[in-house]
């Protein structure tokens, strides 16, 4: 390790340890790194630019999160919440199902796992607390564990961003996390049902079958999006980043004209805290691309290659390392910073050892949305707390069964690879 490296690395940590926001401690690292070595900074700029310019996938990320703010702001989200409870909601436990159900479908719509926590979840927390059954931290702690869902689903902006580190196909990546995204939401489902009994949460007030026909046409168009969306992708008609252009409109035409739901003032709004979150995101980015240079430079990819196959790890071990590292850095780390900056440490290795990069991609993401519910840090659970004001407390008291529900449905689809390969490979996808 060279002292400009170690300068960046010490730098990093001691802005990271005293609060500074994590894309400005990279970027401040970065510089330190490039100064000390007696590099012009405009290398910086050449650097940024290059990314940028290659990675025309990255325009998806701003699209993605338009259309989840739209489909938050309009009344999709309450229709989408009308159809779950008629079809869920009759059952012990009800509402926890539904909470489940609606991240699995709004999951087909955002991409986002804040998005979803913050947008349906709150209403979904506010019924929930209202029906008298259920505790405030329940109420959130479930929420919190399904909308890591979100991002597990096709659209998923971590899935685009693993995309761009790892050059792997963005169709193939949104295929494998179908069967994963539904593991884990049955594996919630059913630790709600055991919960339910064990507590005796009251039944719900079943709302007729008769009803179902009509609420399911309600939400209809707006359950076609995922359709959309993935027809889009896989018949070959638009590419990711076209698709997310295609969602992002079509949930404007929808909320605008089908259900009349989005004023003028309302669709600025919405504009102006998109460009924020992508702001926010392109920051990230932007400090991940500089720190990736600084590590091509060091070599540390394949000195930390070289190190691990000399200690002759397995495939099976690897991952399994791999997947505690990356649950232990969920816990201080963002998920964007997770995937932009350590994962790409480990891509040389896994083509080293042959271990399949659509697979690894998902698990990966699968891992960074399990720590965003992992305590102390969660930002699911701040997030949560800050939009419904319950206790943190209350939250990660009741979080504990269901994260360790999706920490077993983590540990099968590391096992039995072929849950996350089956579809991409029944699409054409050659391992």
């Amino acid at each position: 390790m060279t002292t400009e490296f170690l300068i960046c690395i010490v730098t990093l940590f001691v802005l990271a340890g005293i609060g500074t926001p994590i894309a400005y401690a990279i970027i401040v690292a970065s510089i330190s790194y490039v100064a000390a070595s007696g590099q012009g900074v405009g290398i910086i700029g050449k650097v940024l630019l290059d990314g940028l310019y290659q990675s025309f996938i990255l325009l998806a990320v701003p699209l993605f999160i338009v259309a989840a703010n739209i489909m938050n702001a309009g009344t999709i989200s309450d229709r989408l919440l009308g159809f779950c409870v008629a079809l869920v909601g009759r059952f012990r436990g009800g509402l926890g199902h539904v909470n489940v159900v609606a991240s699995l479908i709004f999951s087909g719509m955002s991409g986002s796992a804040v998005a979803d926590a913050a947008g349906i979840g709150k209403i979904i927390i506010s019924m929930m607390t209202k029906s008298g059954h259920y505790t405030r931290g329940y109420s959130a702690a479930i929420t919190a564990a399904s909308a890591t869902i979100g991002p597990i689903i096709p659209p998923s902006i971590p899935m685009v961003l693993y995309a761009l580190v790892s050059n792997t196909s963005i169709g193939y990546l949104f295929l494998g996390g179908i069967i994963p995204g539904l593991l884990m939401g049955a594996v919630l489902m059913g630790m709600n049902t055991v919960l339910s009994h064990r507590r005796g949460f009251a039944l719900e007030e079943p709302i007729p079958l008769s009803e179902l026909p009509r609420r399911t046409a309600n939400a209809f168009p707006a359950l076609l999006m995922p359709a959309i969306l993935l027809y889009g992708i896989y018949g070959g008609v638009t590419t990711p980043t076209e698709a997310a252009a295609v969602a992002a409109f079509y949930a404007l035409m929808l909320a605008t004209f089908f259900y009349r739901a989005l004023s003028i003032k309302a669709l600025y709004g919405i504009l102006v805290e998109s460009a924020r979150s992508s702001a926010a995101v392109g920051l990230v980015i932007g400090g991940a691309l500089i720190l990736n240079y600084v590590v091509a430079s060091e070599n540390i990819p394949s000195l930390l290659a070289a190190s691990l196959l000399d200690l002759d790890v397995g495939p099976m071990s690897f991952l399994l390392g791999i997947m505690l590292l990356l649950l232990l850095l969920g816990c201080v780390l963002d998920a964007t910073t997770i995937i932009l900056v350590i994962i790409p440490l480990f891509l040389p290795i896994c083509r080293e050892l042959e271990i399949d990069l659509v697979h690894f991609g998902v698990i990966a993401v699968v891992n960074c949305m399990i720590g965003l519910i992992t305590p102390p840090y969660g930002i699911l659970l701040f997030v949560l707390n800050a939009v419904t004001g319950i206790p943190l407390a209350e939250i990660i008291r009741e979080i504990w069964p269901f994260l360790i529900a999706l920490l077993l449905a983590l540990l099968s689809l590391v096992l039995l690879p072929d849950l996350v390969l089956w579809l991409p490979k029944l699409f054409g996808y050659a391992v």
